[in-house]
Formats: structure tokens, C-alpha cells, sequence
């Protein structure tokens, strides 16, 4: 292990090492995350933050901001991101994590070091991509440089993890609203570390636990205000709760919630088993409603006075589905409900197709099921095409100055009269411009589709009337009982009432 010495001058100044990495690995999709999956969004190497601002490149443009602010230096090393798929190749992840090394070794001595990851990344050979980039990064800057990292909330939370970082910080809200101020709270306590104002220490506790849980609903709204609430605490300095991505089959998976506190192991430990058993005991109370297909519409064709936003949770490309699955499609034209939309689709065929007839042609098209059995099988429509943009996009989860790409779009109609975006870059829906960037009018729409499984939330909610969520064969499948784990333990709720033994201790003590 090699040690740094500190480039703090007289005036205070700092400088601090920063690179973005991050994918969420589905370990059950067919196909790999490859060089094509991180250069649709671009590899940034240096630039993310003058080249793509609203892009990948608006956390190096914050932590420019904030670090500047208060006279520091920030070097800006990779940038890259990859929407969510299989397995990530492996010369793909050692390329860029050994990019991210190697502009750490040019940089010389820093201050401190800042990683922005996701926490569910996995290749062929690493099951704990994070872990081993920050157990390298820490060989390099050695026991005294303060290395912070930043996770998404469904990330694995690992034991290489903790003892490679000083402090790591999660998201609290899902869907994901709140990526800058965590950054900032990060940032934050890498200086104080730096300075030597505060010694960061962590405690684990692992819930047992295999789930999503919304934060837009109680009791879960509440659990984040009690999360916020206990870092009020004199000596606490961070409380995360990481929900696992329950489609990554690795050993350390599942929700674990950890507090940072100022120099107190044991403050740590008691506060994270604390909140850890609070959050156990939500577990019956915090379950997303879900549907049926057919329930779903008829419930949406008795709401009045707005659209309802039906999310096809089962084939959200933020998970590692296709996107192409066409099961509420089908059920749609089997009702012939002409006022709704659905997207986004998957099919640089069909999107191939539409723009060589032209704006206005009528074409046969087949549509989804390409990619597998989650996908359905395709369907063959009657449609009118209405409208293509040759660079569509749609604003990101965080804010209008976020942009997410899409490439390539149309948007068909078919002949009874359902609207349909087809898109070429695999998304998400995050926002209604995935529809009205199009030019399509939302307002007069009773049921718009979403291939989303929570990220729509936040934008969407003040359109909808009401929101369902419906259950489909596609490939993110929500029985959390049932996942065909090889590789993590089965000891964990629900597939086990009390993983824990907590009944007997009670028990026991009572």
C-alpha cells in the first residue's frame, strides 16, 4: 500500500479525486453489458462536466460548484454509465475501473477521493465491482486519504465495501429525487476527514430482507423522515438503508442499513441494529399494491376526471428488462382503448421501419416480443406514423436541468387510435416528455402506460388521477419469495417468516 502526502497549502486549499461509475446488474438478463451499452450514454474521460453537463456529467458539475466554493480543486477522472442489463463483460469493467486507477496514480497526491457507483454492479468474475475498485483506490492513496463514495439505494452493500471506504452514503428516496443532496453530505464529511474535524466509523446491520419499498408512501415516508431524524443525533454523522436490487444473484445482497458516526463503533452499532429492527418491523405494512393486467384497466375505466398511469413494473429497462414486453399492449387492443399512450418500446426495427416511410405513411408493423419469452410475442399492427425526432430525449429523474437520451424515437398510431413511442437508446419512462417531446397531448389521455417501475413517480404523480401498478410475465418478477437465487443464501423474509430467530429471542427475554 502505497501512502499520499496531504497537497493541503497554508491557504487550506484542497484537492479531491473524483470519477463516476455505475450500472445495475440483472443477473438473470440474457444479454451482457457491453462497450455499446456505456458509449450510448458516452465515456467521459476527464470532460463529463463541460462535455455533458445535463447528462453523466452533472455530479462532477455540483462537486465542481461545491468544491470551488470553497477554494478546493477538483480532478475530474471517468465518467460512465450504463442502463441496466446482464452481466457486465469483463474486459469492459476492468478497462474502465483500471482507467479510473490510472488517472489516480497521474494525479499525485490528493486530499481526498470521491466515487460515485452504483453498489449493484457486477461482471464476469467480480461480484462486487464497487468493493474492488475502492479496496484498489485504497492500495493507491494508502490509510490516511479519506475515500467517500456515493451508492444508489439498490445497491449491495458489501463487507470489502465498508472496510475499503471511510464513509459511503446511499439515496434515501425511491424513486431517486435526492442523488445531489446525499452528494453534498458526502462531500461534506470527506473534508471534515481531510481536515481532521471528524474520523467517519461505520456499523452494518443486514435486514434479511428481499423487496422494493416505495418512499412516495407511508409508513416508508416516514422511515426516511426517522432516518434524517436519528443524523440530528449529536456524534452521527450518516444513516443509510441500501434496499438491495433483488434481480443481482451475489453473496452480500439484500436491504442493510448502516450509520457513520464520528469516531463511536459502538454508537454505530447499537443506532443501525435500532433502525434495522424498526425497518423489520414495516416489512407486512410497506408491500406495493400490484394488479393484474385486467384488473388494472378496470379500475382505470371506472376513475374519472384524469388519467390514470398504469407502470409496467415487470419490464422497466432501470432493472435489466428489454423493454419490448407487449402483455398490456395486447390486453389494450383486446379492449380497444383508443385514448391512451404507451412507452417506451424498445425496437430500432421498428423505428427503422417508420422512418423509411416517412412521417405520415401507414405501415404494417410488428412490435415487442423480440428479445425472449418475458418479452411476449410480437404483435402486428395497423399503425400511422406521426411524428420522428432524430435526437429525442426525456428530463431525468432529478430535475428539468437533467437529460436523458433516447436517440432516435417515433411516435405510431394505430388504427383504433392508441399511441405507442417507440425509442432507440433503452430507458425508463422518467418523465411525460417521453410523450410530449413528441408532441403528443397528454391531457385528454385516460390511461397512459409507463415502462417504469417507481422513477415515473416523481414526475408523472401531479398528472395522474390515480397510479397502478401492474404485475406482468416480463423479466423483473416481483415475487420476492420465489427468485431463483444460486449464489446468495435463502435465509431471508419473504422466503423465511423470522430469518432472524427474532420470535424466540423475544421469547426468550420475555
Amino acid at each position: 500500500m502505497s501512502s499520499t502526502t496531504s497537497t493541503t497549502s497554508a491557504s487550506g486549499k484542497k484537492t479531491i479525486f473524483a470519477a463516476f461509475l455505475a450500472t445495475e446488474t440483472n443477473t438473470y438478463a440474457a444479454a451482457p453489458t457491453g462497450w455499446g451499452c456505456f458509449e450510448e450514454y458516452g465515456i467521459h474521460r476527464g470532460d463529463a462536466s463541460t462535455r455533458d453537463p445535463l447528462g453523466i456529467g452533472g455530479s462532477m458539475v455540483e462537486l465542481r460548484r461545491l468544491l470551488g466554493a470553497e477554494g478546493h480543486e477538483l480532478i475530474e477522472s471517468l465518467s460512465a454509465f450504463a442502463q441496466p442489463l446482464g452481466r457486465t463483460v469483463r474486459a469492459v469493467y476492468e478497462r474502465l475501473r483500471d482507467d479510473i486507477l490510472a488517472d489516480l496514480r497521474a494525479s499525485g497526491p490528493v486530499d481526498g477521493v470521491i466515487l460515485i457507483l452504483h453498489g449493484a454492479m457486477v461482471a464476469d468474475g467480480y461480484d462486487d465491482c464497487e468493493g474492488d475498485l475502492i479496496a484498489r483506490v485504497r492500495e493507491i492513496v494508502g490509510p490516511a486519504v479519506p475515500i467517500g463514495v456515493e451508492l444508489d439505494l439498490h445497491c449491495h452493500y458489501t463487507a470489502l465495501m465498508q472496510r475499503s471506504a471511510d464513509v459511503i452514503i446511499a439515496y434515501k428516496e425511491y424513486p431517486h429525487i435526492d442523488a445531489t443532496p446525499r452528494l453534498q453530505e458526502l462531500l461534506r464529511i470527506v473534508l471534515d476527514a481531510s481536515a481532521g474535524r471528524v474520523k467517519p466509523t461505520a456499523a452494518m446491520f443486514d435486514c434479511k430482507m428481499v423487496g422494493l419499498w416505495h418512499t412516495t408512501r407511508e409508513p416508508m415516508a416516514g422511515f426516511v423522515r426517522r432516518m434524517q431524524a436519528v443524523e440530528q443525533q449529536p456524534g452521527v454523522l450518516s444513516v443509510s438503508l441500501g434496499h438491495g436490487f433483488p434481480w443481482g444473484d451475489v453473496p452480500e445482497s439484500g436491504a442493510r442499513l448502516w450509520v457513520v458516526t464520528d469516531n463511536d463503533a459502538a454508537l454505530a452499532a447499537s443506532l443501525a441494529e435500532q433502525l434495522g429492527r424498526e425497518f423489520w418491523a414495516l416489512r407486512e405494512q410497506t408491500a406495493t399494491p400490484m394488479l393484474e393486467i385486467d384488473a388494472a384497466l378496470d379500475r382505470a375505466a371506472q376513475v374519472v376526471g384524469g388519467p390514470v398511469v398504469i407502470a409496467d413494473i415487470a419490464d422497466n429497462a432501470g432493472g435489466g428488462a428489454m423493454s419490448d414486453s407487449s402483455f398490456i399492449l395486447q390486453a389494450l387492443l383486446a379492449r380497444q382503448v383508443s385514448d391512451a399512450a404507451i412507452g417506451a418500446f424498445w425496437d430500432l426495427g421498428g423505428i427503422q421501419l417508420c422512418r423509411d416511410a416517412g412521417v405520415g405513411a401507414r405501415i404494417a408493423l410488428r412490435l415487442g416480443g423480440k428479445c425472449g419469452p418475458a418479452s411476449g410475442t410480437p404483435v402486428d399492427l395497423d399503425v400511422t406514423v406521426m411524428v420522428m425526432l432524430d435526437h429525442h430525449e426525456q428530463i431525468g429523474l432529478n430535475s428539468n436541468d437533467e437529460i436523458a437520451p433516447l436517440g432516435p424515437s417515433v411516435w405510431v398510431r394505430t388504427s383504433g387510435g392508441l399511441d405507442i413511442v417507440l425509442v432507440s437508446v433503452r430507458s425508463q419512462t422518467f418523465s411525460p416528455t417521453v410523450f410530449t417531446g413528441l408532441g403528443m397531448d397528454l391531457s385528454a389521455k385516460r390511461v397512459i402506460v409507463v415502462k417504469s417501475t417507481q422513477h415515473f413517480h416523481a414526475q408523472f404523480a401531479p398528472l395522474a388521477k390515480e397510479i397502478l401498478y401492474v404485475t406482468t410475465p416480463g423479466a423483473i418478477d416481483m415475487d420476492f419469495a420465489r427468485l431463483p437465487y444460486r449464489v446468495r443464501d435463502l435465509d431471508y423474509w419473504p422466503r423465511v417468516a423470522d430469518p432472524h430467530g427474532f420470535a424466540t429471542q423475544d421469547g426468550a427475554n420475555a
